[in-house]
């Protein structure tokens, strides 16, 4: 039986400035998701350093948080029957070249441009993820 998950996206900041928030918040509703939470901000750098632990430290990271930082982003909290599994699906492989037509990134990532990849969204890839990420952008949730 499948179970009621939750699971945190984030929309980058070029999928909020190329204007795809709006079909990122489709795609998820048509797969007859629930947006629990939802809000705008700009990432600080100590958000990023806690989400991206695995990645500080990186030759790499600094172009990451440079990137995260240049603009808004939009951070969700979705629910539903096997959410997780079911919106890493629809987001696709993290290297845009590699997502196929019909997956977010597929749809509207431009790649890996002069810096950092531009993939559009950050999808939790487990309960476990979601859970940690979701405390970290919403303070507030339980």
């Amino acid at each position: 039986m499948m179970t009621e998950e939750r699971t945190l996206m984030l929309v980058k900041p070029d999928g909020v400035a190329s204007g795809h928030v709006g079909d990122v918040i489709t795609r998820i509703e048509n797969r007859r998701f629930k947006i629990t939470a939802i809000r705008t901000l700009t990432a600080s750098p100590e958000e990023l350093r806690v989400h991206y632990q695995q990645l500080v430290g990186k030759s790499f990271y600094s172009g990451i948080e440079d990137f995260m930082t240049s603009g808004p982003i939009v951070a969700m909290i979705i629910s539903g029957s096997d959410v997780v599994e079911s919106i890493r699906k629809m987001t696709g492989p993290t290297d845009p070249a590699e997502a196929p037509a019909g997956t977010i990134r597929g749809d509207f990532a431009r790649g890996w441009g002069d810096g950092p990849i531009q993939n559009v969204v950050h999808s939790s890839d487990s309960i476990e993820s979601a859970e940690r990420e979701i405390k970290i952008w919403f303070p507030d949730e339980k």
